[in-house]
């Protein structure tokens, strides 16, 4: 599920960028930029999500060797 939401992310990120293309070509020069910035934020947000979690808390206990600790 995770891999459908980054991809229609990045397709829309490429779709600003497309559109503040258009907006460059027609003159409106802040829509371009809104929208170019848009995009970027869009893109770093693609990028941070699809980092791996780091490994810690429960995932760490259940993976360690001696398995799940309990208290």
């Amino acid at each position: 599920m995770n891999d459908i939401v980054l991809s229609i992310m990045v397709l829309g990120a490429l779709a600003l960028l497309g559109g503040a293309w258009l907006a460059l070509k027609r003159g409106d020069r802040k829509r371009a930029i809104l929208m170019a910035i848009l995009a970027v934020v869009i893109g770093a947000n693609v990028a941070i999500l699809s980092l791996p979690a780091p490994m810690g808390g429960a995932e760490a206990r259940a993976a360690s060797p001696s398995g799940p600790s309990r208290p």
